[in-house]
C-alpha cells in the first residue's frame, strides 16, 4: 500500500515543480514587459525628434533637402552611432551595481561616463566642421556638400545633450525606471515641433533651423531627466553625486564602452555601406527607391527588438549582480520568448501585405513589384533584428561585449558585405543580391550570438559581475556563495512549502 502513495507524492512534487517554473516565467515575462513596453515609445519619440527636422527641411527646397539627408547619414555614422554604443558600457556597470546593491556606483559611473562621452563629443565636432570638404574630396556635388556642411556645423551643440542624455538613460533603465524617459522623450517631441517649425519657417534659418531645434530639444530633455533624478524620492539611494572616484572609473568605462561602440557601429554601418553600393547598380534610382523603403521597414521595426534588448540588458545584468545566475538565464528565455512571439506577428504581418505595401510608398508599378519580390527578405531580416537585437542586449548586460564586437564584424565583414558584393555585382543580381548579402549576415551574427549565449556559464558570469562591481575579479559575493536557485515571489511560498 505503500508504492501508490509514493507515487502519489512524487506526481505531486512534478506538478508543483511545473506551476512553480511557469509561475516563474510569467513573472519574468511581466518585468521584462514592464521595461521593454514603454522603452518603445521613448525610443520612437527620440527618433521622430530627427524626422520632424527632416520633414521640415523637405518643404524647403530639394537642395536642401539632399544636403541634410546626406549630412544625417554622416553624422549618424561619425557621431551619435559612436555615442550610443559607448554609452551602452553603462548597460553593464550600473545594471550590476544595482544588482549587487553597490548604489553608490551607479552615480560613479553615470559621471564617468557623461566625462567620457562628452570628450569623445570633441574630435567629433572637429570633424563635422570639415564635412562639406571631406564630401567634395569624396565627389559629391559642391553645392549639396556646402548644405550638408552648414546643417552638421549647426549640429555640433546637439552631441553635448545627446551624449549626456545617452548616460541618463542607461542610468534610469538599469533601474527599471522608464516612466520618466517616457515622459521626458514625449515632452520633447511635442517641444520638438512647434519650435522647429518656428525656426525653420518662421525665423527662416533653414536646415540650420532644423538642426537647431534638435539641440534645444535633446537639451529640454535632459534638464527634465536632471530635475527628476535630482528631488524624485525613487532615487533616495542612487542619487548621482560626482565625487573624485568618477574620474577613476573612466579607465573602467572605457574597457566596456570600446568593444560596446563597435557592436552597435558595425551593424549600423553596413546597412549604410549597402546604401551606397545600390547606387552603383545599373538601374540606381529604382535600386536605392527600393532598398531605402526596405530599410525604412526594417528600421521602424527595430525599436521593438531594441526595446525588448535593453529589458534582456537590464534584468540580466540586475541578477548577475546580485549573484543570480539561474534568474538570470530565466531572464535570458522570457525575453527570447517575447521577441520571437513578436517577429512572428511582424513578419506574418509584412508577408501578408506584400501584394500592397508599396503602393503607400509609390505609385510606380515597377517600385510595387520589386518590393513584393523582395518583401520575404526583409521578413528574414526582421526575425533576425528580433533575435540579435535580444541577444546583443543579453551581451551587454552580462559585460562581453568584447565577443559581440568581433561577432558583428565578422558577420558583417567577412560574410555579410562580401556576399552582397558577389551576388550584386558579380552573380548580377542587383538590389536582391545586396539584401540576401544583408540577410546572410544577419543570419550569420544570430547563429553565433545564439551559440554563445546557449553555452554560457552563468555562474562564472555571475562571479565576474560580482568581482567587478565589488573591484576584484576573484572576491566572492558577501554571503559566500551564489543563489542556487531563483528567488521566489512571496505569492508562491505557500506552493513551495506544500512539496
Amino acid at each position: 500500500m505503500e508504492v501508490p502513495l509514493l507515487t502519489e507524492e512524487k506526481l505531486h512534487r512534478k506538478r508543483v515543480l511545473v506551476v512553480l517554473t511557469w509561475d516563474l516565467f510569467v513573472t519574468e515575462l511581466k518585468r521584462v514587459s514592464y521595461i521593454a513596453v514603454p522603452m518603445v515609445v521613448v525610443t520612437v519619440s527620440q527618433h521622430l525628434v530627427r524626422v520632424v527636422s527632416m520633414m521640415m527641411v523637405g518643404h524647403l527646397s530639394e537642395l536642401q533637402l539632399s544636403g541634410t539627408s546626406i549630412a544625417t547619414s554622416i553624422t549618424n555614422v561619425t557621431g551619435f552611432s559612436l555615442l550610443f554604443g559607448m554609452a551602452s558600457a553603462l548597460e553593464t556597470l550600473c545594471g550590476q551595481a544595482y544588482g549587487a546593491e553597490l548604489y553608490h556606483k551607479l552615480g560613479i559611473y553615470t559621471y564617468g561616463a557623461i566625462i567620457s562621452l562628452i570628450l569623445a563629443c570633441l574630435p567629433i565636432s572637429i570633424l563635422w566642421i570639415f564635412m562639406d570638404k571631406l564630401l567634395v574630396l569624396m565627389g559629391q556635388d559642391h553645392s549639396i556638400s556646402a548644405e550638408a556642411g552648414k546643417y552638421a556645423i549647426w549640429l555640433i551643440p546637439t552631441l553635448f545633450p545627446y551624449a549626456i542624455l545617452q548616460a541618463l538613460m542607461r542610468y534610469l533603465q538599469t533601474q527599471s525606471l522608464i516612466t520618466p524617459m517616457l515622459y521626458s522623450s514625449v515632452a520633447a517631441l511635442l517641444f520638438h515641433v512647434p519650435v522647429c517649425w518656428a525656426l525653420v519657417f518662421y525665423f527662416k534659418l533653414g536646415n540650420a533651423g532644423a538642426a537647431l531645434a534638435i539641440g534645444l530639444s535633446y537639451w529640454l530633455n535632459v534638464v527634465i531627466l536632471f530635475v527628476y533624478v535630482k528631488y524624485a524620492a525613487a532615487f533616495e539611494k542612487t542619487r548621482l553625486s560626482f565625487s573624485k572616484d568618477s574620474m577613476s572609473s573612466i579607465g573602467e568605462f572605457f574597457k566596456l564602452a570600446v568593444p560596446s561602440s563597435v557592436m552597435v557601429c558595425v551593424e549600423w554601418w553596413t546597412y549604410e555601406i549597402v546604401v551606397l553600393l545600390s547606387g552603383l547598380l545599373p538601374n540606381p534610382q529604382l535600386e536605392t527607391s527600393v532598398l531605402s523603403i526596405c530599410l525604412l521597414i526594417a528600421s521602424l521595426h527595430y525599436f521593438v527588438p531594441f526595446s525588448v534588448g535593453a529589458a534582456a540588458s537590464t534584468r540580466v545584468s540586475n541578477e548577475l549582480g546580485a549573484g543570480n545566475p539561474e534568474a538570470a538565464k530565466l531572464a535570458v528565455w522570457a525575453v527570447i520568448g517575447i521577441s520571437m512571439a513578436e517577429v512572428i506577428i511582424a513578419s506574418g504581418v509584412l508577408f501578408g501585405c506584400r501584394n500592397i505595401l508599396g503602393y503607400a510608398f509609390s505609385n510606380e508599378k515597377e517600385v510595387v513589384g520589386y518590393l513584393k519580390n523582395v518583401s520575404p527578405l526583409v521578413c528574414l531580416v526582421l526575425v533576425m533584428d528580433g533575435i540579435q537585437a535580444v541577444l546583443s542586449g543579453v551581451a551587454r548586460g552580462s559585460g562581453w561585449q568584447h565577443i559581440g564586437a568581433y561577432v558583428n564584424i565578422g558577420a558583417f565583414y567577412l560574410v555579410g558585405i562580401p556576399v552582397a558584393l558577389v551576388l550584386g555585382f558579380v552573380l548580377h543580381l542587383g538590389g536582391t543580391g545586396l539584401w540576401i548579402g544583408l540577410n546572410a549576415g544577419s543570419v550569420t551574427q544570430s547563429l553565433l550570438l545564439g551559440l554563445i549565449t546557449s553555452f554560457t556559464n552563468w555562474e562564472k558570469q555571475a562571479i565576474t559581475a560580482r568581482g567587478r562591481v565589488f573591484d576584484s575579479a576573484s572576491l566572492p559575493p558577501p554571503d559566500g556563495e551564489f543563489s542556487k536557485s531563483i528567488p521566489l515571489p512571496e505569492s508562491m511560498t505557500p506552493l513551495l512549502n506544500s512539496v
